[in-house]
């Protein structure tokens, strides 16, 4: 056990509940752990390891001024901060502490930015005139565009994707979101016969396997090969700096809206716990509708 978690034990139990209690990933548990571990190392070389009841909002206010200092990003502040948050509000549940050091803290704002997505042309061109190789890899690199394009998941969603997860007779894929959370989401039956013929011509060495997708040595997909072809392809019909798989999650998105679809539908789609994850999508459909008037508008 570390000099901090020893100093603090708190910390391990509420990394405990984020994990067994609330579900997080790995991924997330290990952000949370690498912020609040940075924070009470913090506290024991400034200001001689105070208890929880000790710790006051200037403590944190000093902290959070040092990252700064550092040239920290305000969006890894705010993450931060974030964290600090979250554990102090479950210590108050607990009863460690009767009011929050957090309650006064304000962070840095952030210029939010829209979502780059790509143009439905251009996704067109990509899927029915881009040439893929006649092999394995061909197929699967096509397919997983497909998926991505036509379903927004994540890139960690569709890399867990089982063939079990395919309801061909409901038309529709079973996904595996954040913090377990299961969805379902309606494909098209062009979609449907296109992972059918898929599943039939996996190669004998790799019958058995439980991942839809998988290479040609009958291996799950890793994230990193993903995004090296994802980004391949998609420099083959955009500019934009972005090339991500996420950027196919915010062209399914934004093509949803851009197309009169439901906001809290698109939010169901996505997998998002609140709306308001969802809504910057309507600020790429309003920019659509600003650019079609001053286009057509003759007073414009």
């Amino acid at each position: 056990m570390s000099e901090t978690h020893q100093k603090y034990p708190q910390l391990q139990l509420f990394l405990n509940y984020l994990q067994f209690e609330k579900r997080y990933s790995m991924n997330t548990v290990e952000a949370y752990r690498n912020d609040l571990e940075q924070f009470f190392a913090y506290l024991s070389d400034d200001y001689d390891s105070p208890t929880l009841l000790e710790i006051k909002s200037t403590f944190i206010r000093s902290w959070l001024a040092s990252l700064k200092e550092k040239e920290i990003s305000a969006k890894s502040i705010n993450r931060k901060a974030s964290s600090l948050k979250s554990f102090f509000k479950y210590q108050l549940k607990l009863g460690s502490i009767t009011t929050s050091p957090m309650i006064s803290i304000s962070t840095p704002k952030i210029k939010k930015r829209l979502p780059e997505f790509v143009l439905e042309e251009g996704l067109d061109t990509l899927l029915n005139s881009v040439e893929f190789t006649d092999n394995w890899k061909g197929k699967t690199e096509r397919l997983v565009l497909q998926v991505f394009y036509n379903t927004g998941m994540r890139l960690s969603e569709l890399i867990n994707l089982k063939e079990s997860d395919i309801d061909f007779s409901n038309s529709q894929l079973k996904v595996l979101g954040k913090g377990n959370k299961m969805r379902n989401i309606p494909v098209s039956n062009d979609i449907l016969s296109s992972i059918k013929e898929y599943v039939s011509q996996k190669p004998k060495l790799i019958e058995g396997i439980k991942n839809l997708f998988v290479n040609e040595q009958g291996k799950r997909l890793q994230q990193r090969s993903v995004y090296a072809f994802v980004h391949n392809y998609l420099s083959l019909i955009t500019t934009i700096k972005k090339r991500s798989p996420h950027i196919l999650r915010h062209s399914f998105a934004t093509h949803l809206m851009n197309n009169g679809a439901d906001l809290n539908a698109v939010k169901e789609l996505l997998g998002h716990a609140s709306l308001a994850s969802t809504q910057v999508y309507t600020h790429n459909n309003i920019e659509k509708l600003k650019d079609i008037f001053n286009k057509a508008h003759p007073k414009a």
